[in-house]
């Protein structure tokens, strides 16, 4: 089993970081920006995000299922990555820097026009460079760490673009008036650009894949799914990991709102921060933790203590920043598992579909991940934007006691519900270290030509014609 040096996982985490961007950015402080700044109205810009990911539910499939099939000589994943990451800071550019003096209806289009734009061409680059993950190495362990690094990265990326906008203000000496929060977006887009770009020239240029037949199998989109949903253990990832997050990413779009005119505070960029690092810190005791129980374990348990002290915020009012702040921190210590865990479950699934399948659809599985992480994103701003400006939410002034209930609810308990549910889901779960093992041993056997059983359904044999497909 293949072992990564530290420069290797290094360089396939630089997208991570660098594409944090697409992150918090887009779905906590341009959807601010644009209502409070630019005009667009709140129910209008939710309704927009909702409908561009359900967009995405289409783009994702085409994407994945194009970059399996890609034979280059530069493998099939590096050149879209490449051309990825050109087409998304192109995107950024021109959303981070709408023209002035638009009405409320052109301002709502050219925001459309350009998160279409952003969200397809991230599409490019996201889908091909998560897809890269699982062929690097096919060790148990050794996959928690790889993904635990980039999704480490992913978080610290996060933290900086949580606290950069609250930097460039303090250093450009900008005020939060509307043309000091122009030139903040036009300055972030100026340190965005270059970053995205050189953290893809280097993932590109550090690896070289592995030579991969291009996927030969029947990749119409009904076949697809039907073949991805026929893989049980990714099924019950699957619906586990986006029941999770679509309750995480409640509070990623709503904590603004919820710590100004809930909490009375100024301090949001603080609080993000706190919870950010306080996610990156506790990283390596659960890939530890991982390695001594298990991913299903150390997964399970991160929801438990992440969903378990964030329900006492529900209860918190105007000056309770204290309290607010410990038990942010408190959650923040399963954020980071709760990231990674889940992605190198994940890989282990596609070993088990290459089991069945005779060949690596790595692009299928990730577009499909994708998918179910943009959904659970659109449904955290849609929803949560449109039930917020439903309960008489106005900017700028003093909220109503619907409008603080209704984002003390959204913003709390209904993530709170979201894992509860999950952590049930993901007990089914059946892939453990010694499965797995027997999963890479069998796909060695059948690519002998040797028939195997399936280590997952006793008296299944795989590898003689019509077994095992799907």
């Amino acid at each position: 089993m293949r072992k990564l040096s530290t420069a290797s996982k290094a360089a396939y985490s630089a997208p991570a970081f660098a594409l944090a961007v697409v992150g918090i950015p887009v779905y906590v402080y341009i959807p601010k920006f644009y209502t409070d700044v630019v005009g667009v109205h709140i129910s209008a810009l939710g309704a927009i995000l909702l409908i561009v990911r359900l967009f995405d539910a289409f783009t994702d499939p085409v994407i994945g299922i194009f970059s399996d099939r890609l034979n280059t000589p530069m493998g099939r994943r590096r050149p879209l990555i490449a051309a990825g990451g050109v087409l998304t800071v192109f995107a950024i550019a021109l959303l981070f820097n709408p023209p002035g003096a638009m009405g409320a209806h052109s301002a709502g289009l050219y925001f459309m026009a350009l998160i279409f734009a952003l969200f397809l061409f991230w599409t490019v680059v996201i889908v091909p460079y998560e897809s890269l993950g699982p062929e690097l190495t096919f060790d148990y362990n050794e996959r928690t760490a790889l993904f635990s690094t980039r999704d480490g990265a992913l978080i610290a990326g996060t933290v900086i673009a949580a606290a950069m906008p609250g930097a460039v203000r303090w250093a450009a000496g900008l005020d939060s008036s509307p043309a000091g929060e122009r030139q903040t977006f036009f300055i972030l887009s100026l340190i965005y650009i270059p970053l995205i770009l050189g953290a893809c020239t280097w993932c590109v240029a550090a690896f070289r894949e592995r030579p991969r037949a291009a996927v030969r199998s029947d990749l119409r989109i009904v076949a697809w799914i039907r073949a991805s949903l026929a893989n049980r253990p990714f099924r019950i990832l699957l619906i586990a990991y986006t029941i999770s997050a679509i309750g995480n990413n409640l509070p990623a779009t709503l904590i603004l709102y919820y710590v100004e005119y809930v909490l009375g505070s100024p301090r949001a960029d603080l609080f993000l921060a706190l919870y950010f690092v306080t996610g990156i810190v506790f990283l390596p005791m659960w890939v530890y933790l991982a390695r001594r129980t298990g991913k299903k374990a150390a997964w399970i348990a991160s929801m438990a203590i992440n969903t378990g002290a964030f329900f006492w915020v529900f209860f918190l009012g105007a000056g309770d920043e204290t309290l607010y702040g410990i038990l942010v921190f408190l959650s923040g210590i399963g954020f980071g598992a709760t990231l990674a865990i889940p992605s190198a479950i994940q890989a282990d699934v596609i070993d088990y579909d290459e089991l069945l399948a005779g060949e690596r659809r790595e692009g299928l599985y990730i577009s499909l991940w994708s998918i179910a992480k943009k959904l659970a994103a659109a449904a955290g701003v849609g929803f949560g934007l449109a039930l917020l400006g439903g309960s008489g939410y106005r900017p700028g002034v003093v909220q109503s006691d619907s409008v603080v209930l209704t984002l003390r609810v959204l913003y709390a308990l209904v993530p709170c519900l979201c894992n509860a549910l999950a952590i049930v889901i993901a007990l089914y779960y059946p892939i453990s270290g010694e499965i797995h093992r027997q999963i890479r041993g069998a796909i060695g056997e059948r690519a002998a030509g040797r028939a195997v059983e399936d280590p997952l359904v006793p008296g299944r044999i795989i590898g003689q014609a019509g077994a095992g497909r799907g």
